[in-house]
């Protein structure tokens, strides 16, 4: 399985979850059955809200699923038009999320429980989530 997530760095499997999709400075590419990792930088950042088209860089990677601390509902609903599934990030780090998707602790988000307005993170860095085994 490709999952992607969005990150300030990359610091491997130790990197931490950005808190929103569209204005992470990039994000890391993990083959689950190769362990590969790749970096993509996000060309849209900083775009603006509606402004977000990485969804075509990820389908074109062939991305299975994304896990990430906040999107708003625009680039959702782009992302699962292109086969992505969404889902919100609990741990902190990569090798955190990919531990708490194998176990079935993370949710797919929906459009409901998408971010109502354009966030800007002031945390960079830092997922949303708090942890998939408390």
């Amino acid at each position: 399985m490709k999952l992607c997530f969005p990150v300030t760095k990359n610091d491997g499997l130790a990197s931490h979850i950005f808190s929103h999709f569209g204005s992470a400075p990039m994000f890391l590419l993990v083959d689950t059955e190769t362990q590969q990792i790749q970096e993509l930088a996000n060309r849209q950042q900083g775009k603006g809200h509606g402004g977000c088209f990485q969804h075509q860089a990820l389908a074109a990677e062939k991305v299975d699923a994304m896990i990430l601390g906040g999107v708003g509902r625009g680039a959702l609903s782009k992302l699962e038009a292109v086969g992505i599934k969404v889902y919100q990030a609990k741990g902190v780090t990569i090798s955190d999320n990919i531990l708490c998707l194998v176990d079935g602790r993370l949710e797919q988000l929906k459009a409901a429980a998408a971010c109502s307005g354009h966030q800007h993170a002031q945390d960079a860095g830092h997922g949303h989530g708090h942890g998939c085994h408390q």
